[in-house]
């Protein structure tokens, strides 16, 4: 069976950090599940459209390729929000889902990060992780990931702006993030990427063992 390692988690848990380093230790391809979804709303912004568009999301979801992200735009403070926006709406997951999901079928294994991916689009995932840390740990990080960027980083604005995202997205009706019932919980507050992928590889191990 090939393996399939499905890592959720809220904003700047760490989640797509550990989820490259173990897609690399095991040499399997990655999906930041994530970035659909910021793709889906620049795609909007660019025409002009409102992020509440169902139809207009809809059809900018049905559109997307993996291979033309531009990710450093994509990564941008301000298109998270608007991803948290677009990501809330059932009609738009259910367009990303098959390209999830073939991602993840692919015959060498894969990993992928999200917030739906072990209880939604891999529920069959061999190791099912969901990484977390205290909302004042993951604003100070992102404001250390944006300042270095050179972006403007208002830690204040940051963590108001990390608990309405952590709001809206374990609120919405439509795969809320929470932890699947068979995931492993991973709190990375006080763990530096190090422990916190020494962690990981250890949860990874003891699943597949």
């Amino acid at each position: 069976m090939s393996l399939v390692i499905a890592i959720d988690g809220p904003a700047a848990s760490g989640k797509g950090t550990l989820a490259r380093r173990l897609a690399a230790h095991y040499g399997l391809p990655h999906l930041d599940t994530g970035l659909l979804y910021r793709a889906v709303a620049c795609a909007l912004l660019d025409e002009g459209l409102q992020l509440d568009d169902a139809e207009a999301a809809v059809a900018a979801a049905r559109g997307l390729s993996l291979t033309d992200f531009d990710e450093t735009r994509l990564r941008a403070r301000d298109m998270g929000e608007a991803a948290s926006v677009v990501a809330a709406m059932p009609p738009v997951r259910a367009a990303l889902i098959d390209m999830q999901r073939s991602f993840a079928a692919r015959p060498e294994g894969a990993a992928l990060d999200g917030r739906d991916i072990g209880t939604v689009v891999c529920p069959g995932a061999s190791v099912k992780i969901f990484v977390t840390a205290s909302p004042e740990t993951r604003a100070t990080r992102r404001a250390l990931e944006l300042a270095g960027r050179g972006e403007e980083a208002d830690y204040a604005a940051i963590l108001e702006d990390v608990k309405k995202r952590d709001a809206r997205d374990s609120g919405r009706s439509a795969a809320p993030l929470k932890a699947a019932e068979d995931a492993v919980t991973l709190d990375t507050t006080d763990l530096d990427i190090e422990e916190a992928f020494a962690a990981a590889l250890k949860i990874v191990e003891a699943r597949r063992g």
